[in-house]
């Protein structure tokens, strides 16, 4: 059985759910189904900043050995306004500690769109950071070679019927859809590594 790391916040926590409604959970289910020899772990923790993950990996990366490794973070440094530079710093940090020890793991980085209403700063300086934050994913993603999920929140964000109440984290029919998003990155990248070492 190898491990499917997932690394992120709330969004990978499944906040304001049972655990049983978070992504990993619903991949997992998929994962079973195709008899699939692989064991989701959520390491989501709700608030998480990239610099809280960047102190936190080391310890989750002691704990199993890491056969995929989902990295989703980012949202709560948008919420901030935490410039980009260190956003893009903390993620490369993650993912090269990761590579380190565990250099045959298949990596997948997940990409956010800031979603905030930020009108109140200023249209342009908004719009400017908007942007900056929508692109670093992509570019981190294509600098390290790794998968790419483009946008976590793809169809749900901003529908009041698939989120929570405060509008910003997906209730259990959006999580559904945020699964789907991740498996289409998922599951060729499993199915290929299966038939690899099977």
């Amino acid at each position: 059985m190898q491990n499917i790391i997932f690394f992120g916040d709330s969004l990978t926590a499944g906040y304001g759910l049972p655990a049983s409604a978070a992504f990993p959970t619903l991949l997992q289910q998929r994962i079973d189904s195709l008899e699939l020899p692989y064991k989701a772990i959520n390491y989501g923790v709700s608030g998480e900043t990239t610099a809280g993950g960047r102190q936190r990996i080391a310890s989750v990366l002691q704990r199993q050995p890491v056969d995929v490794f989902v990295l989703e973070l980012g949202a709560n440094d948008g919420l901030r306004g935490i410039p980009v530079r260190e956003t893009i710093q903390n993620l490369q940090a993650i993912l090269d500690q990761v590579q380190l020890k565990y250099p045959a793991a298949q990596i997948v980085l997940v990409g956010l769109e800031f979603p905030f209403d930020l009108s109140a700063f200023g249209s342009h300086q908004y719009g400017r950071y908007a942007a900056e934050f929508k692109a670093l994913f992509r570019t981190l993603a294509e600098k390290n070679q790794v998968a790419f999920v483009p946008f976590l929140l793809q169809s749900v964000l901003g529908r009041r019927d698939l989120n929570l109440p405060d509008g910003v984290h997906p209730n259990a029919e959006g999580y559904k859809i945020v699964a789907n998003n991740v498996w289409a990155v998922l599951e060729p990248l499993l199915q290929a590594s299966s038939s690899f070492s099977g």
